[in-house]
């Protein structure tokens, strides 16, 4: 069954050679997606884009594959129109993609921009961006519960999105993972079935330190759980246990328990 293409993508590529697009190709390829916002509310995807091209070697160089808001979506570095080239949008001196994916997001990611603010329809450029990871995911055979990541999650010290743009649009990080889930089923994705995890916890107590703003949830390792609190970044969190069978996040499925049987990601910590 074809995936359902509800939104034309408009190839309105950046000139290179340049800083924004060196013309290099994506290698190893297209191996995990990363959600941005573009940090400029009020500003549309072809302002974006305009405005990269009219800059094409900054000072600091950065740049991404695609842009939406409520009207269109364009890409602006060959991902899905053309030949995948990369993009520059993660640091290569974050290390995280590196842990949670393998490699480097500029050489094994695609990077999808989020345009919000109160001159752009909240609800219109949500769907796009929510169809267009699920068609990326898609169309590089990625499972999309495990292959989309904020670049908050991967530079916690110096970025807040995607979650800036989507708390604005009534949204958020988390909202975002599942509806792209069931976006992928609906227009016609082909989920794998999830191999059988180990029940259980490893009994082994000690403490972490929390890398991103993440939730403490109460009585099981999944995102549905209540949340107890907000943990804020280089909070420490003692913990007695370390379940593996929890929900998937990005990857990883191994959350840390404490004493009252509350619960936060492995992926969002760094243990001691």
């Amino acid at each position: 069954m074809p995936f359902l293409e509800k939104y034309p993508i408009v190839a309105q590529y950046l000139p290179t050679p340049s800083g924004r697009r060196r013309g290099y190709p994506l290698v190893p390829g297209g191996r995990f997606v990363v959600a941005h916002d573009t940090g400029n509310p009020n500003t549309s995807a072809a302002q974006n884009v305009h405005y990269f091209a009219s800059t094409p070697n900054p000072k600091t160089v950065s740049s991404a594959h695609l842009f939406v808001d409520d009207r269109e979506i364009i890409e602006c570095i060959p991902a899905l129109t053309g030949p995948p080239e990369k993009a520059w949008h993660v640091l290569y001196s974050v290390q995280t993609d590196n842990r949670l994916y393998g490699f480097n997001a500029n050489d094994a990611a695609i990077g999808v921009e989020y345009c919000y603010g109160t001159t752009i329809d909240a609800d219109a450029a949500y769907d796009r961006y929510v169809w267009l990871l699920a068609y990326i995911c898609y169309r590089f055979k990625l499972d999309p519960a495990k292959a989309i990541v904020g670049h908050f999650m991967l530079d916690p010290h110096r970025k807040t999105d995607p979650a800036t743009g989507l708390a604005h649009s009534r949204r958020s990080y988390e909202q975002l993972l599942r509806d792209v889930v069931d976006e992928y089923r609906a227009c016609g994705g082909a989920l794998q079935a999830a191999p059988a995890a180990p029940s259980g916890a490893v009994a082994r107590g000690g403490t972490a330190v929390a890398t991103v703003r993440l939730n403490l949830r109460d009585g099981a390792p999944s995102r549905r759980a209540p949340v107890v609190r907000v943990v804020e970044v280089g909070e420490s969190l003692p913990y007695v246990a370390i379940v593996d069978d929890g929900e998937a996040v990005n990857g990883r499925s191994d959350w840390c328990r404490d004493a009252e049987n509350h619960f936060f990601w492995r992926g969002g910590v760094r243990v001691e």
